[in-house]
């Protein structure tokens, strides 16, 4: 699905679920390629999680256990999302952060797929899935939330030494 297919989700507010009402992006602000261009650009299990939503195993992602200083950009379109400053160890065997870089980096839908309800999160740039985020679940951070991300989703850019 393109972005812009996708459009009608930003006004898809459910506030039961914590999904806020999020700002329809306006055209040409996100990033837009085909189907066919997603796959020429990203590795066959980059796009299954990516552009299909897919789910890569806990505890095998490059991310899962770093405690590396720096940025966490999409992998699909270098937008910057994460720091390493929000990022915990929540040992689930995904990356987990307490919070995204900026409001408005991510946005968030109601996921009901596997007869599982949660909240979905994909990068507000270019539309790809990222992971989800779960709340409430007594983690000891600031927002009590932990956003659950695929690693192959993410590319981590490291902060100069000294940083």
């Amino acid at each position: 699905m393109s972005t812009a297919d996708n459009r009608k989700y930003f006004q898809a507010a459910d506030p039961l679920a914590g999904v806020p009402l999020q700002d329809v992006p306006k055209e040409g602000q996100c990033v837009e390629k085909t189907e066919a261009e997603w796959r020429e650009e990203l590795t066959p299990e980059e796009f299954r999680v990516l552009r299909q939503a897919g789910t890569e195993r806990p505890y095998t992602g490059e991310y899962w256990d770093t405690h590396t200083a720096g940025v966490y950009q999409c992998r699909a379109c270098g937008a910057e999302l994460f720091t390493s400053n929000e990022k915990f160890d929540s040992h689930c065997g995904w990356p987990s952060f307490w919070a995204p870089l900026a409001e408005g980096t991510v946005r968030y839908l109601h996921d009901r797929t596997l007869g599982m309800d949660r909240v979905e999160v994909r990068c507000a740039n270019c539309d790809s899935h990222l992971g989800h985020v779960f709340e409430g679940e007594g983690y000891g951070t600031p927002t009590d939330q932990r956003y659950c991300i695929n690693s192959v989703s993410l590319r981590l850019v490291e902060s100069p030494a000294g940083q």
